[in-house]
């Protein structure tokens, strides 16, 4: 362990890409998410505490927690930094510099494309199965509790459905289109555990899924869309989300033309990290929670 849950909370951004992006989609969640940031801070928001000695006895729990290897907390947080980094860097560090301004993305677009559906599929099934992976390490559950992942999905507020939104939002809807949900379950129909193999993604979390071989592994991402695409299907219907709306809301910080919109999926998973943002966020909520029943 490299960093103590509190270094991760205190080092969060308050302003970067990954906080505009799903800043943007607050029209859609309106009140869930204000990125909380500094640890201290968090356990104010979640415990709504002013005892200064009380919240320092709730820090340490939480710290001691995090740093107990035999709990989740670790390995849920190698999950969502893996499936983050394994995206390409795009100089992150050097548009953090324009936030506050427009980002031109038509800049960029000699260096970017589209990834094909396939690798888009694959992407989108591996972060959502790094969700069910990282809830059950957080929850001290076996990393194959769908049903448990399901049942407690629909309680889903905060920074943990904002991921999610985020998830239907810029790696469902914008590049694939309004119906994502049948193109996926199309792609997933046809995958090939050579298919898993050649992705770069997979071969980083692989380690981290249930299941001993490649087949078991495509297995268990069979199930886990299966079993949450009827959420996704609501989700999308009942918050209104179309690819028109969520790029109307980008532009308000990224400035790319109307007929380059299918580039901004890349842009996004290309200079975005909000698993392993709102990841850290899930991390020290839950922990702050068991550190204040224990106490």
């Amino acid at each position: 362990m490299s960093k103590s849950i509190y270094e991760l909370v205190d080092e969060l951004p308050s302003r970067n890409l990954t906080v505009f992006a799903l800043k943007s989609l607050d029209t859609f969640l309106p009140g869930q998410w204000d990125n909380p940031v500094g640890f201290e801070h968090t356990i104010r928001v979640v415990t709504r505490e002013r005892d200064d000695a009380l919240i320092q006895q709730i820090g340490e729990r939480a710290i001691q927690l995090y740093s107990d290897r035999k709990e989740g907390y670790q390995r849920a947080l190698w999950l969502y930094q893996t499936i983050d980094n394994t995206g390409s860097a795009l100089g992150t560090a050097a548009l953090a510099n324009k936030v506050g301004e427009k980002v031109p993305l038509l800049g960029f677009l000699n260096r970017i494309t589209p990834k094909p559906e396939k690798a888009q599929t694959i992407d989108l099934s591996l972060k959502l199965v790094t969700e069910v992976v990282a809830f059950c390490h957080i929850n001290g559950l076996p990393g194959d509790s769908l049903r448990d992942f399901v049942r407690a999905l629909g309680d889903y507020s905060g920074e943990a459905l904002m991921r999610m939104a985020a998830l239907v939002a810029f790696d469902g809807i914008v590049p694939l289109g309004p119906n994502f949900i049948k193109s996926v379950q199309a792609g997933i129909d046809k995958l090939t555990p050579d298919d898993l193999e050649d992705n770069q993604a997979f071969k980083r979390i692989r380690q981290g899924l249930p299941g001993q071989s490649t087949r078991e592994h495509l297995r268990f991402i069979e199930q886990s869309f299966d079993a949450t695409k009827g959420w996704m299907g609501d989700f999308v219907t009942s918050k209104g989300l179309t690819r028109e709306k969520i790029s109307k809301n980008l532009q308000g910080f990224i400035d790319f033309a109307d007929d380059k919109a299918d580039y901004l999926g890349a842009f996004l998973d290309m200079s975005t990290n909000y698993y392993e943002h709102t990841g850290i966020q899930t991390l020290a909520h839950r922990l702050i929670e068991r550190a204040v029943a224990e106490i």
